[in-house]
């Protein structure tokens, strides 16, 4: 378990297997404690005051960070989730990317935002910026693109997480927070209880990739009001259809520990992927040692005209904004 460290300004984690130094930054707001490295923009650690434990997963090191292979705490991106067949055709033009999931892609590839040094731009006390510049063929995405990443704290223990990307060029943009969440401490999320927003879920083959159809929430998919969940009950690797295109900053999904501890989230974005965790996230872990609740465009939209689209342009940047606000009883 890592514990809530003191707030301060960057000072060095560790280093990469390539030895590259990757900084940490603590905010707090006498509310919340976040830690934050510039590997992925991950967030290592969230303490509401009162509970002695992190509400997220987070590992002590950076080499474990590269070695669980679970996108822990990561941005994800620059499109999360699956492209099937690691191929897609973007203004007229075959792109092949990183096939790192079978014949597919899974989240931008091993090379993917997860993966690198960001720049901290700037911070305070209660927030920071991280920035990233991707040059246009990078991981076979199009596009010079520049992302930014802003962190920050407000009133009610909320944490809040902006991100805007400019580009040059047509070119996919869906990127996702990859925490995952144990609100007890426990070993397990069993006993939580979840509420999604969302009217229709989408179905998936084998390999993971959505199937096309959008079904209705009803029987185990059915969330509108918030249930107990256990563990493979249903088995949860799914997007939930919030919207049809991305929107105002608008409630999703609540997440609640056996504690009293809950987690409301809101965000922009027209899908959210929630993953059960069923495989070890760190070494050591049981299964299903987080739950990771991941706003984002819908999965494969590449490839679904049916889908919300997830291509960004010089004419029309990308914009997300997510938050999570934490209470307890």
């Amino acid at each position: 378990m890592i514990n809530a460290p003191s707030p301060s300004g960057p000072t060095a984690f560790g280093h990469t297997l390539t030895g590259e130094r990757v900084d940490r930054i603590t905010l707090s707001d006498g509310q919340l404690t976040v830690c934050l490295l510039a590997l992925g923009v991950t967030l290592q650690g969230l303490w509401l005051t009162g509970v002695p434990h992190s509400l997220t997963l987070g590992c002590g090191t950076v080499a474990a960070y590269q070695t669980a292979g679970s996108y822990l705490g990561a941005l994800v991106g620059p499109v999360a989730n699956r492209i099937g067949g690691a191929e897609a055709t973007i203004n007229d033009r075959c792109c092949q990317f990183a096939a790192n999931e079978g014949t597919n892609t899974l989240h931008s590839g091993p090379d993917g935002l997860h993966n690198r040094i960001w720049h901290l731009a700037d911070y305070d006390a209660t927030a920071a910026t991280f920035t990233l510049s991707l040059p246009a063929g990078d991981s076979g995405f199009p596009g010079n693109r520049r992302i930014s990443a802003r962190y920050s704290l407000h009133p009610n223990a909320t944490l809040r997480l902006e991100i805007s990307v400019i580009t040059d060029a047509l070119t996919p943009i869906s990127i996702a927070d990859h925490s995952y969440w144990n609100l007890d401490g426990t070993g397990d999320w069993s006993g939580h209880s979840l509420q999604i927003a969302a009217d229709h879920w989408l179905p998936v083959t084998v390999q993971g990739l959505p199937t096309g159809a959008r079904m209705p929430t009803i029987a185990e998919m059915n969330f509108a009001q918030s249930r107990t969940i256990q563990p493979g009950s249903p088995a949860l690797d799914h997007n939930f259809c919030l919207a049809n295109a991305r929107r105002p900053l608008t409630f999703t999904a609540r997440l609640t520990g056996a504690s009293g501890v809950t987690l409301a989230l809101s965000t922009t974005e027209p899908g959210l992927q929630i993953y059960d965790g069923r495989s070890p996230i760190r070494p050591g872990d049981v299964p299903y040692a987080g739950l990771a609740l991941e706003p984002q465009g819908w999965p494969d939209a590449l490839h679904q005209p049916s889908f919300p689209s997830i291509l960004a342009s010089p004419a029309s940047p990308y914009h997300q904004t997510t938050q999570w606000q934490f209470s307890r009883t």
